[in-house]
């Protein structure tokens, strides 16, 4: 077979368990956890019954960290993975959850650029305030 061309399904690589934690920086529990959540759908398995991840599914994956990180609930991401596991007739479902996920994102953003700019302000002052004091005796000056 020439490089570039996708293998058939059948050899297409695949991931262990401990491979995808080590990938995604999750433990084995919580992949099965999502596995059983419904998070991910049911993952491949060997005829010895070891999971085996496919590029597909490692994608899923880090897609969902990010909504993870970004603040979606699980309750949300299953939601999300329900739709997404009914195809295509629910993009325009998925997307108004994108969306609306996004503005509470952004309006999270603002809160935290407020809330640092305020640090900033008060970081700002006490830099001041112990700029302004004068050196104990003893101690070694301020550079």
């Amino acid at each position: 077979m020439t490089s570039g061309q996708p293998l058939p399904q059948d050899r297409q690589p695949t991931l262990t368990i401990a491979q995808v934690a080590e990938r995604t920086g999750l433990s084995h529990d919580t992949l099965r956890y999502y596995e059983r959540a419904g998070l991910i759908e049911r993952v491949g398995r060997t005829t010895g019954n070891q999971r085996r991840y496919d590029a597909a599914d490692l994608a899923w994956l880090e897609f969902l960290l990010r909504l993870r990180e970004t603040g979606m609930s699980i309750a949300d991401m299953q939601r999300f993975a329900q739709l997404r596991a009914q195809g295509d007739d629910t993009v325009a479902d998925r997307l108004a959850m994108l969306r609306e996920h996004r503005a509470g994102l952004a309006e999270r953003i603002r809160t935290l650029r407020r809330n640092a700019a305020a640090l900033d302000d008060k970081i700002d002052h006490y830099e001041r305030l112990l700029g302004d004091m004068p050196t104990q005796p003893g101690t070694d000056e301020r550079t």
